[in-house]
């Protein structure tokens, strides 16, 4: 019998570049969308099956995940005319769109589908707020609740915020440092006419933004915003006859957990997060390594949950994200620029997927940004980052997409170009 990496090994390969994203589509990112979960999802869906080529009839396969407020795949699919030969609906946040995308290969190759939508819906600024106001107030204390209440921890930047005092005491990485991550997504979202907050900011307007819990500021904090997203996997072969090139499914990691994923802090160190056990199995997957990648998209909670993904999937050594980001790798004309949208912290908020359609941009060369557009709907980049410009990078071939649940749990995700 073989030794389990070797199939592990034998596996991977032969479904690497076998798949491709071949469809993005969005809503607009507001603070008061005015339609239910539902009309927004068939808007994204819709918006990704234009941009793909795709009609109903092309689709047999729908993947959806919620936290907090979201719609069943059924009633989508029902509303946009699509027939079903595989859904499935999951619990989950940041770390979903990954492992979904990895979920969506895996049933596509098992014959069960040959087409799949994977969308996330959701009003989290008008309804159902991470923060614990809207509907989400009216919630019970259940479960874990009883303990984490009793020590303040009602919403992320609580339950973060001391992972990330024991990040600066180890590392004697500053908030300074941590600040400009929010700076090079502020520059990014300014070339971006979608973004919902398109102005940039500099260090001391995030050092001077009020705290919401020490050690984060206001604008250490991502958005709280009304939307959807979608994407469309299909078989590499199907995906040479839609309208763009496609990205290239290389390798997923999906849903990796810490020892005890309950409580980040009770197993490993505590500013050690998921990635670390998943970060072997995707580059060995992929067939590359984190210097190969041109572009990435990490989950932009907050400003420091980006540092640690950094260092958790060997962009940098631990503690070394203070420098990789004050050096502008991760800025536009940088050595790696990351979510080139935006993200989280300026875009808006649909819990990872958002990141992912950018990264599908980016290697199609096709980035919505403020640079003009021929007589053939072709859009030619300048490659001029100044404000209310581009955002292409030039010859992008290779991305990676580092999503954060918690400390807890994470998946990522490497697309190469078609």
């Amino acid at each position: 019998m073989r030794k389990t990496t070797e199939i592990e090994a034998t596996s991977s390969v032969s479904l690497r570049d076998k798949y491709a994203i071949v469809g993005i589509g969005e809503t607009n990112y507001s603070r008061g969308s005015g339609k239910t979960t539902r009309a927004l999802a068939t808007w994204a869906i819709r918006n990704a099956m234009e941009d793909a080529g795709l009609i109903a009839g092309d689709i047999d396969g729908m993947l959806s995940y919620s936290l907090m407020d979201s719609t069943f795949s059924p009633a989508v699919a029902s509303d946009l005319g699509i027939r079903l030969n595989f859904y499935m609906d999951v619990w989950g946040g940041g770390s979903s769109t990954e492992a979904l995308v990895g979920i969506a290969t895996g049933v596509i190759a098992a014959g069960m589908c040959k087409t799949v939508v994977i969308f996330r819906a959701m009003n989290g600024y008008s309804r159902s707020r991470i923060g614990g106001t809207g509907e989400g107030a009216e919630a019970p204390i259940l479960g874990d609740e009883l303990h984490s209440r009793s020590y303040g921890w009602h919403s992320p930047a609580e339950w973060f915020a001391p992972m990330f005092m024991r990040y600066m005491y180890e590392y004697g990485i500053t908030p300074a440092q941590a600040a400009m991550v929010k700076v090079a997504h502020s520059e990014h979202a300014s070339n971006n006419p979608k973004a919902l907050h398109q102005n940039r900011v500099s260090v001391e307007d995030v050092l001077n933004s009020r705290v919401i819990v020490k050690p984060l500021h206001l604008l250490d904090c991502c958005l709280e915003t009304d939307n959807a997203a979608a994407i469309i996997v299909t078989g590499a072969g199907h995906a040479r006859d839609c309208r763009h090139t496609p990205a290239l499914i290389k390798s997923t990691v999906g849903r990796v957990c810490k020892p005890r994923s309950d409580a980040y802090f009770q197993a490993g160190p505590t500013t050690m997060v998921a990635g670390c056990y998943g970060r072997d199995t995707l580059w060995r997957n992929a067939g590359v390594e984190p210097e190969d990648i041109h572009v990435t998209g990490s989950y932009d909670a907050f400003t420091f949950t980006s540092m640690l993904q950094f260092e958790a999937y060997g962009f940098c050594e631990p503690g070394g994200a203070g420098d990789y980001i004050s050096g502008g790798s991760i800025q536009l004309g940088g050595r790696r620029p990351n979510n080139t949208s935006g993200g989280h912290l300026c875009e808006g908020y649909t819990h990872g997927i958002s990141m992912v359609i950018e990264n599908v941009r980016q290697l199609r060369n096709d980035v919505d940004d403020s640079c003009p557009v021929d007589a053939d709907g072709r859009r030619r980049h300048t490659y001029d980052y100044r404000e209310g410009g581009c955002r292409q990078v030039k010859e992008v071939e290779l991305t990676a997409n580092l999503g954060w649940g918690t400390p807890n749990y994470g998946s990522a995700l490497v697309m190469g170009r078609g």
